[in-house]
């Protein structure tokens, strides 16, 4: 039996409903959105509209327009640090950031000299909120983190952080790759102000989709310029959302089937996902705990984290042990550092990485069971 845990990746499978929804566009609609007035690209529009309005429900936005489509929460965590940072702008992030937020913030120390203060994650785990506000200073701009490492799992205090936020003014961006359609995320209540996410992890949808919300009162220059359906005539971007920040034609077929992906989990309940998830993850951890010369890393109870384990196999590289459970055992993980080596010198590992294993939605106990049996005779021998 293939056994597929590398969803922090991307999620497989998918929901039925997101097939048949993509292979409904390209089959029966195939127009672009917002080229048009005929029939097929007014239903184009429809389908955008629907996905924009299931994502506001999913994430409590009450302004549906102020979601923007992207390609990635890549593209999205750009559009919002290039877009709202300015020159000796000072942004305070996490030791356990991934490269989509590292590397922009990097770039723009250089070109723009800004300020960066980053956060410490004690063994990979999350953030301190005091050390964080202690962080803050008259010129800081953003606070700028993750909502779990993909690395160790670990669950970053959003809401207290947010708390914290509102009461100095600062804006919040949360890179929710691996909560969105996990875990529960309100923005209102959470004070995040920009909430980056992809549709092709927990979101359950097609690769090349996802998007940023932008609260209101927070201006962003566009990342791109061209063009967007409609207002052609000026030679700036226009300035009412989501127009400005989607130009060119937009992955319809894709949208179509993240917006399915969304209706599934909003049918299921992210309640109830993420009860699943919880469950999955005590019982991972009690299991490979039990594997002998094992070593996880990052929080030791579910409560802390999601469902992504790293971990290292006695002094086995991460490679071999990846290459074996899928060459022997079919069992598909990830290797290496994950595009976050800000979190592996955290932890210790930047210069080997770890074994990553994430299960998802349709994930059982009984998979968790057969990768644990593979370790144990990877070790055995």
């Amino acid at each position: 039996m293939v056994l597929y845990l590398d969803n922090a990746a991307t999620s497989y499978p998918k929901p039925e409903p997101v097939y048949r929804a993509a292979d409904n566009y390209l089959r029966n609609i195939g127009a672009s959105s917002g080229r048009g007035a005929y029939r097929r690209a007014l239903d184009a529009d429809n389908l955008v509209y629907q996905a924009r309005k299931l994502l506001g429900r999913l994430f409590c936005i009450k302004d549906v327009s102020r979601i923007v489509f992207t390609l990635n929460i890549t593209e999205s965590l750009n559009l919002a640090l290039k877009g709202l940072l300015k020159e000796g702008d000072h942004v305070i992030t996490s030791q356990m950031e991934h490269n989509a937020m590292w590397r922009p913030l990097k770039i723009l120390e250089r070109k723009i000299e800004i300020r960066i203060t980053v956060i410490s994650c004690p063994e990979g785990g999350h953030l301190d909120p005091g050390e964080l506000e202690q962080a803050i200073s008259p010129g800081t701009t953003l606070v700028a983190i993750n909502h779990v490492s993909n690395v160790t799992g670990a669950l970053m205090p959003v809401e207290e952080v947010g708390k914290i936020c509102r009461r100095h003014d600062i804006p919040l961006l949360i890179d929710a790759a691996q909560t969105a359609g996990v875990y529960p995320i309100d923005v209102e209540n959470s004070n995040i102000d920009l909430l980056a996410f992809t549709g092709h992890k927990g979101l359950l949808g097609p690769t090349g989709t996802g998007g940023l919300y932008i609260a209101p009162g927070i201006m962003l220059n566009p990342l791109k310029e061209g063009g967007t359906g409609g207002e052609s005539v000026p030679e700036q971007m226009p300035l009412h959302l989501p127009e400005r920040f989607e130009a060119g034609t937009l992955n319809v077929a894709g949208i179509t089937g993240l917006g399915a992906a969304v209706e599934f989990i909003l049918e299921k309940g992210v309640e109830q996902i993420r009860a699943h998830e919880h469950r999955l993850t005590e019982f991972a951890l009690e299991r490979l705990k039990e594997v002998p010369g094992l070593t996880l890393y990052g929080p030791q109870t579910a409560g802390e984290r999601v469902a992504v384990f790293s971990f290292n196999l006695h002094d086995i590289a991460p490679e071999e042990v990846a290459y074996v459970l899928d060459e022997v055992y079919e069992i598909m993980v990830r290797s290496g550092l994950h595009c976050a080596p800000q979190a592996h010198r955290c932890i210790g590992t930047v210069e080997y990485g770890t074994v990553r294993v994430s299960p998802g939605f349709f994930s059982t106990e009984e998979d968790i069971e057969t990768l644990v049996k593979a370790l144990y005779e990877i070790v055995s021998r």
